[in-house]
């Protein structure tokens, strides 16, 4: 199914009756990645799942889009859905939603189960700075036809430097998504969280790497209401990792 929000054609899919649940994915994925969630839960509440702009069915959207439009388009969803309070299941990207949705609107936010979420930006470390300061020289030095042709007979393809930089997430994305992402992923969250009252969950895989377990401690300690859980083993899917110990502790935090 789809609906129109801001000019943007959003897919979703709504099933099941009882209290509301937004399920919110991560980025790269769409709501299919949180399908095995979905099927859980829709025998005891009214669950809805959609994809984000620029994933699964959903329109693409414009280039200048950052946290807080995702956040602002899926507040008009909801109102438009006409879903008054809900739960929120938000993985990875969808927890920086979360945070805002949380934060901005706590009116229409009841519980929240934050899996593996992001939202805070991690300190830099030395390698990482130089691999940066070196990805926008090689980035500069691209556009520049004689320099650019000196170091390519001396062995070094500038190009292709800039082309293989970045993570897998990044490099995956078209052009358009590229600013999209870039934008979301350098806007830290943490000032937001003790703005969220909502009662919070977090769910965390103790071998995340993506989204590190620090991020979990620090969210514990900065958002008023908040408990945590660390499943052993389980790395940053880990709904998927322990699934059925996931899907009885949300059951049980939602009171279900």
């Amino acid at each position: 199914m789809t609906i129109e929000i801001d000019g943007i054609k959003i897919n979703y899919e709504r099933n099941g009756q009882g209290a509301d649940v937004l399920i919110l994915h991560g980025w790269g994925a769409s709501m299919e990645t949180m399908r095995p969630v979905f099927d859980a839960l829709k025998n005891r509440y009214r669950v809805t799942a959609l994809d984000f702009p620029g994933f699964g069915g959903s329109d693409v959207p414009p280039d200048t889009f950052g946290v807080q439009q995702y956040a602002d388009i899926t507040y008009g969803f909801i109102r438009q859905m006409g879903i008054e309070k809900t739960h929120i299941i938000c993985h990875s990207f969808g927890g920086r939603v979360t945070i805002l949705l949380a934060a901005q609107h706590p009116e229409i936010v009841d519980k929240i189960v934050f899996t593996d979420a992001a939202g805070l930006r991690a300190k830099r470390t030395l390698g990482q700075m130089l691999k940066i300061y070196s990805f926008k020289a090689a980035k500069r030095i691209s556009k520049g036809r004689i320099i650019k042709r000196v170091l390519k007979a001396a062995g070094v393809d500038v190009e292709e430097k800039v082309k293989n930089a970045g993570s897998a997430d990044y490099r995956a994305l078209n052009s358009h998504m590229k600013k999209v992402f870039v934008r979301v992923v350098n806007q830290d969250l943490k000032g937001y969280l003790p703005s969220i009252k909502s009662p919070s969950l977090l769910i965390w895989g103790e071998n995340d790497k993506d989204t590190p377990l620090e991020f979990a401690r620090i969210m514990e300690k900065t958002i008023p209401d908040a408990g945590l859980v660390v499943f052993e083993g389980a790395g940053h899917y880990s709904f998927l990792d322990c699934f059925g110990r996931y899907i009885r502790i949300v059951n049980t935090f939602f009171g279900g």
